[in-house]
C-alpha cells in the first residue's frame, strides 16, 4: 500500500506536468485550425453546461468515507449494500442532470440571441447537448472511478488520467487538420470519457471484484449522506459561478471572441492553482496530527509562515516571470489577437497570488473543521462577482469581467479572510506579512529588470524568450538565496540536487 501511495503522489505531478504541456503544446495548434470565434463558442458551450456538472452533488467524498468504514471493520457485504445505495444514488442523479441539461439546451437562445448569429447559436445547442450527453453519464456511472479511488488504487487511476490526456489532442489534430470542428471536439471528448467509464467498471468488477447488492442499510445512513455531500455541493455551486460565469456573461453581452479572449487569460489561473495544490495538500495528514494533539496556536502559525514563504518564492517566481514576458508568451504562442488575455491573466493572478501563498490556512481549517465560515464568504463574493460582472463588461467588457473577479477575490479571500485566520484562528497574520514583505525586494528587482531587458531585447522568436527567461531565473534564484532565503528553504533545495549528485557518482563508479 506505501508503493501505492508514493506512486499516485508522483504521478500526481507527472499528470500535472503533462496536462500542463499537452495544453501549451495543444492550444495554439487547435486555436489556428479552429478559429477564434470557434474557440470562443466551444468554450462557452462548456461553461454553460458546466452547470449541469455541480449535480453530482460532491458524492464521491461520501462514497470513500463510508466505503473505508465498513472496509475498516471487514464487513464486505455492508459494502456491497453501500455501493448499491450509491449506484441508484448517482443513477438518479445523472438522470436529473441529463433533463436539466436538456432544458438549459433549450432555452439556450434565450440567454445569448442578442451577441450570437442564428448558425452559432444552432452550432452551440449542439455542442451544449453533446457536453450536457457526456456529463450526465460521467455523474450517473461516475461511482467507479470513485470506487477505485476508495481502493486505494492510485497507479491506475492516475494512469487512466495521464492517457486519457494524451489521447485527445492525438485523435483530434488529425480530425481538426481534416476541417472538423468544435462538435467533434465535443464528441471525441464524450466519447473518450465513456470508454475511461467502461475501463473503470471493468477494473471495478474483475480487478477489485466489488459486488453491487441492492438491499436496505442502517436507518439514517441515506440523511448522513446527504448532510455530509451539502458541504462539498455547495462549494461546487460557488466554484461554478465564480469561475465559470464570466464567459456565459460575456458570451451574453460581448459574443464569441471575448469569450475566447478571456479564456486564454484565465486558463493561467488553473496552472498557478497546480503550483500551490501541490504542495499544500501533501500537509493535510500532518496538520489534522497537529491538531488532535491539541497544537499551540504558535505551532500552526510557524507551519503557516513556513509553508507560505516557501510557496511565495515558487509561485513569486511564476509569477514575475509572467508578470516580464507573459505578454510576449502569449503574442508566441496563440498569436497577438489574444494580447488582451495578459491583462486578463495578470489581474486575475497578482491578488490570486495571495490566495495561492496561503493554502495552509484552508488546510489548517479542514483540520480544525472550520470551512463553514470560508463557504459563506466564497459565497458572497461569488455573488458579487456575478454583479459587477454584469455592471463592469458593460462597461470595460472583456477586461471588465477580470476586474469584477478581482475585486471580489480581494476582498473575500485576502481582506477578510486573513481577518479571520487571525482574530479567530489564532494564526499570527502580521508576522506572516512582515515575512511576506521582506521577501519581495528580489522580487521587485527581478520584475525591474526583466522589464528593462524587454525595452532593448524584443522576443520575436521561441529562441530568444527563452535565453531571456534563463537571465531572469538566474537574477531571480541569486537574489532570492543572498537576500531572503533562510537555512530551511535553502536545504529544500540543496538536499534533492546532493541525492541526485550523489545517485549520480554511485552509478558511474558501477559503470
Amino acid at each position: 500500500m506505501k508503493s501505492q501511495l508514493k506512486a499516485g503522489a508522483l504521478l500526481s505531478y507527472v499528470a500535472l506536468f503533462i496536462n500542463s504541456a499537452v495544453s501549451v503544446i495543444y492550444t495554439p495548434i487547435m486555436l489556428r485550425l479552429l478559429g477564434q470565434s470557434e474557440y470562443g463558442l466551444y468554450s462557452l458551450a462548456a461553461a454553460a453546461a458546466g452547470y449541469v456538472g455541480v449535480l453530482n452533488f460532491g458524492l464521491g467524498n461520501a462514497l470513500i468515507r463510508y466505503s473505508a468504514k465498513y472496509k475498516a471493520i471487514n464487513d464486505e457485504k455492508g459494502c456491497s449494500a453501500l455501493y448499491g445505495l450509491f449506484f441508484k444514488m448517482y443513477g438518479v442523479l445523472g438522470a436529473f442532470a441529463l433533463v436539466a441539461g436538456i432544458i438549459l439546451t433549450l432555452k439556450a437562445d434565450l440567454m445569448f440571441s442578442n451577441s450570437l448569429s442564428i448558425e452559432e447559436l444552432k452550432k452551440l445547442k449542439i455542442i451544449m447537448s453533446i457536453m450536457v450527453a457526456n456529463i450526465s453519464i460521467g455523474i450517473g456511472l461516475g461511482m467507479f472511478s470513485v470506487i477505485i479511488l476508495a481502493h486505494e488504487k492510485f497507479i491506475f487511476q492516475k494512469m487512466t488520467v495521464i492517457i486519457g490526456s494524451l489521447i485527445n489532442p492525438i485523435i483530434m489534430l488529425p480530425l481538426l487538420i481534416m476541417g472538423y470542428g468544435s462538435i467533434t471536439m465535443a464528441l471525441v471528448t464524450t466519447l473518450i470519457n465513456c470508454l475511461t467509464i467502461i475501463i473503470n467498471m471493468y477494473f471495478c468488477f474483475k480487478k477489485i471484484k466489488i459486488r453491487i447488492v441492492f438491499k436496505k442499510l442502517e436507518s439514517g445512513l441515506f440523511k448522513e449522506v446527504i448532510i455530509f455531500s451539502s458541504y462539498i455541493f455547495l462549494n461546487l455551486i460557488i466554484g461554478q459561478l465564480y469561475w465559470s460565469t464570466d464567459q456565459v456573461i460575456l458570451g451574453i453581452y460581448s459574443g464569441t471572441i471575448a469569450v475566447s479572449i478571456y479564456s486564454i487569460g484565465a486558463s493561467f489561473t488553473g496552472y498557478f492553482s497546480g503550483f500551490s495544490s501541490a504542495i499544500s495538500n501533501v500537509f493535510l495528514t500532518k496538520v489534522s496530527t497537529m491538531v488532535d494533539k491539541d497544537a499551540t496556536n504558535n505551532d500552526l502559525s510557524d507551519l503557516f509562515i513556513r509553508m507560505g514563504r516557501v510557496q511565495y518564492i515558487i509561485i513569486s517566481f511564476a509569477l514575475s516571470g509572467f508578470i516580464v514576458f507573459g505578454q510576449e508568451f502569449i503574442n508566441l504562442w496563440v498569436g497577438i489577437e489574444y494580447s488582451q488575455s495578459y491583462v486578463i491573466a495578470i489581474i486575475i493572478l497578482v491578488p490570486m497570488l495571495v490566495s495561492l501563498i496561503q493554502g495552509m490556512g484552508g488546510i489548517i481549517l479542514q483540520a480544525k473543521n472550520k470551512q463553514g465560515f470560508k463557504s459563506i464568504i466564497n459565497i458572497f463574493i461569488a455573488i458579487l462577482n456575478v454583479i459587477m460582472s454584469v455592471i463592469f463588461v458593460q462597461v470595460w467588457g472583456v477586461i471588465g469581467c477580470a476586474i469584477a473577479t478581482a475585486i471580489s477575490f480581494t476582498l473575500g479571500n485576502i481582506i477578510i479572510i486573513n481577518i479571520y485566520y487571525w482574530k479567530k484562528i489564532g494564526i499570527n497574520i502580521p508576522e506572516y506579512w512582515i515575512n511576506i514583505l521582506c521577501m519581495s525586494l528580489p522580487i521587485g528587482i527581478s520584475i525591474i529588470y526583466g522589464a528593462t531587458m524587454n525595452n532593448f531585447i524584443i522576443a520575436d522568436t521561441w529562441g530568444i524568450l527563452f535565453l531571456k527567461i534563463c537571465v531572469f531565473s538566474v537574477l531571480y534564484i541569486f537574489l532570492m538565496w543572498f537576500t531572503s532565503m533562510n537555512k530551511y528553504e535553502k536545504e529544500l533545495l540543496i538536499v534533492p540536487i546532493k541525492g541526485i549528485s550523489r545517485r549520480l557518482k554511485v552509478r558511474g563508479n558501477v559503470a
